[in-house]
């Protein structure tokens, strides 16, 4: 496995619990700031690597009536304010092959969205900036298949990615989390992180909005750990009902205190 390094710690074999939490949407600089002000912290305590991850633009919302975010402009100065503020790395998602470059000036680590995971122009340009990347397992992929998505990466000479799971389709609105596709990932050479909160997302569930089980969020992330993960995604909101994007299946902070405690105790008895 080639780790993936980012900021001043090491993702994959060998190395601490990875946590890559934050809003969903950075929907103010005071929001992020406070989110990142709480996970830091806890982080700290916990022992665990801390990536603060937002999105400036939310551009597969279910409709058009949505909010997106702030745009690029807006949220990279955001995300430049955590950075500055609590030293920690940033993520953020590209949707769109101009956006790589303009984004990896701030940003330490770039997310490439699910749906987004086989677009080649896309890959390729996140390549080029020499950033590590994290690719996120489409809805409509099979694991062994996100190896062409690594492949066209690692085709500009960089190999710092790792990939997330985040669920399949499973009919309409739903999800389903197939385990085995954390090792057959790990199994390509690459890290492989969890997404917790988007695998329990009810796609479109709402009309016109997805919808969320809460309640699955803890018992999935525990049996991720149990199988293996080197990161663990979770989309935190300090008042879930007032998030402007996926308020039904993102975390409070005594909800993610709760399963950081569970998902560490198992990444550290399994190694």
């Amino acid at each position: 496995m080639t780790n993936v390094k980012v900021g001043n710690f090491s993702i994959g074999k060998g190395e601490k619990l990875t946590l890559l939490g934050g809003p969903c949407t950075a929907e103010s600089e005071a929001l992020c700031l406070e989110v990142a002000e709480y996970l830091s912290k806890l982080c700290a305590e916990l022992d665990i690597q801390y990536i603060f991850k937002a999105s400036f633009d939310k551009a597969n919302r279910s409709s058009g009536n949505s909010r997106r975010g702030p745009g690029i402009t807006k949220g990279l100065e955001y995300l430049a304010a955590v950075k500055a503020k609590f030293n920690v790395p940033v993520v953020t998602d590209i949707h769109e092959s101009h956006e790589a470059a303009i984004v990896a000036e701030v940003a330490d680590l770039l997310q490439i969205p699910a749906f987004l995971c086989r677009q080649t122009d896309l890959l390729v340009a996140a390549g080029k900036t020499m950033k590590p990347v994290n690719i996120k397992k489409g809805q409509f992929m099979a694991p062994e298949d996100m190896r062409g998505a690594v492949e066209k990466f690692r085709s500009t000479g960089n190999d710092q990615v790792m990939l997330t799971e985040r669920g399949s389709s499973f009919g309409y609105h739903n999800l389903v989390v197939d385990m085995r596709s954390l090792q057959i990932m790990r199994n390509i050479g690459v890290p492989v992180v969890f997404d917790a909160t988007h695998s329990v997302q009810l796609p479109g569930g709402l009309g016109n909005a997805s919808g969320g089980q809460r309640e699955f969020v803890a018992p999935l992330a525990r049996a991720a750990a149990a199988i293996g993960i080197d990161a663990l995604f979770t989309e935190v909101h300090p008042r879930p009902q007032e998030a402007w994007s996926d308020g039904p299946n993102s975390l409070d902070f005594d909800q993610i205190r709760e399963t950081l405690i569970q998902v560490k105790a198992l990444h550290d008895l399994i190694g």
